[in-house]
C-alpha cells in the first residue's frame, strides 16, 4: 500500500521497451493532446526524431511510473502510440554553469493512468 503524500522526484520512463533518463516529465493530463519531456542528449530520441523528418513516423507506447521507496510503481501513466512533434535544444552560455537540457514534445493517441496498491 502506498504511503501518501508521494514524493514526485522518483520516477522512470520507458518507450519501446527501453528505460530512458529524464529530469522532468510534464503535461500528464487526460485533457491534453501532447506530453512534454525534457532530457539530456539521448541518442535514442534523436533516432526517433529522424523517422519523423523522413515522413516515416514510428509511433511508440510510453510508460511513465512514479516509484515508491522500494522502487515499485505506485502510479503508472500509459501513453498510446506517441510520436515526437518538436525538439528544442538547450540554450548555450559560456559563462553559465547550468546543465544542458533539451525538450522533446510528443503527440499521442491516448493516455491512461493506473494506481497500484
Amino acid at each position: 500500500m502506498a504511503e501518501y503524500p508521494l514524493p514526485k522526484f522518483h520516477f522512470q520512463v520507458q518507450w519501446g521497451g527501453t528505460k530512458i533518463g529524464f529530469t522532468e516529465v510534464t503535461g500528464l493530463e487526460v485533457t491534453t493532446e501532447k506530453i512534454e519531456y525534457r532530457d539530456g542528449a539521448s541518442k535514442e530520441y534523436y533516432a526517433w526524431w529522424n523517422t519523423v523528418t523522413l515522413n516515416t513516423i514510428e509511433r511508440r507506447d510510453i510508460t511513465i511510473s512514479l516509484l515508491n521507496e522500494a522502487h515499485q510503481p505506485v502510479v503508472v501513466w500509459k501513453v498510446k502510440k506517441a510520436w515526437p512533434t518538436k525538439v528544442t535544444s538547450t540554450d548555450l552560455n559560456a559563462s553559465g554553469n547550468e546543465t544542458a537540457i533539451e525538450t522533446l514534445v510528443l503527440t499521442h493517441e491516448g493516455l491512461t493512468m493506473e494506481h497500484s496498491g
